[in-house]
């Protein structure tokens, strides 16, 4: 009986350990991240800069600069607009993707706010070139007039590809968190967030924490010319 009782503890424990490498084998292949090939990724009509990468993929490379860079997080105004390079937030991962494909993303915000400020309703009272465009309000607006609305579903994996800008909400539904969308994805297809919220990762399995009440893709093909502002090294 003794000799039986040793036999079946081990084969509970036999068991036991199986099922404990493959919760762990389950666990590492949900958390396993697909990189993005340039092959896959989804191309722009445009190619704004002349670099000989497109849009979609500047956005995506300065998104990655800003990420790599960690800047502290710190939300304070700045005279001249924008911040020295080892401070930002959320909105300065925007702006700092648009720049590497070329584009005054403050310029175009102050112009449009200038010509339609009534789009942009009580979040703008007196322009201010210095914060509008550093502003996720301001951007959800601008994006939301100028750039293709798309699926606010994460589950509908292809139609977030990489340098689409997506906006969250966490104040019953009024805009207050932005960034752009990686060509990294989970095991399960769900595209990655590069984003500055002041958390360890820039580039994370995100979609799903926040609500999100904003999907935009900027095709400049699509846009009104007057609205495409180079960037000249402002400061």
């Amino acid at each position: 009986m003794v000799k039986n009782m040793k036999k079946n503890v081990k084969i509970i424990t036999l068991i036991v350990c199986c099922a404990l490498i493959l919760c762990v084998g389950c666990c590492a292949c949900n958390e396993a991240v697909i990189p993005g090939t340039e092959s896959d990724r989804l191309k722009s009509p445009v190619d704004f800069n002349g670099n000989g990468v497109d849009d979609y993929g500047d956005f995506l490379v300065g998104a990655r600069l800003d990420a790599q860079n960690r800047p502290t997080y710190d939300d304070r105004y700045w005279e001249g607009g924008y911040p020295p390079d080892d401070i930002g937030v959320c909105t300065d991962v925007i702006w700092s993707a648009f720049r590497h494909a070329g584009y005054s993303l403050r310029l175009m915000v102050d112009k449009d706010i200038s010509e339609n400020k009534g789009a942009y309703g009580s979040y703008v009272d007196i322009p201010d070139s210095n914060i509008d465009f550093r502003r996720v309000v301001n951007l959800n607006i601008f994006f939301k007039r100028h750039a293709l609305s798309l699926t606010l579903d994460p589950a509908e994996t292809e139609e977030w590809q990489a340098g689409d800008i997506v906006v969250f909400s966490s104040l019953k539904n009024r805009a207050s968190h932005i960034g752009i969308i990686s060509d990294k994805r989970n095991a399960d297809g769900v595209a990655y967030v590069i984003h500055n919220g002041d958390q360890e990762e820039r580039e994370e399995d995100y979609l799903y924490r926040e609500k999100i009440v904003g999907h935009y893709r900027f095709d400049a093909s699509l846009v009104d010319e007057a609205f495409l502002i180079p960037w000249e090294g402002e400061d």
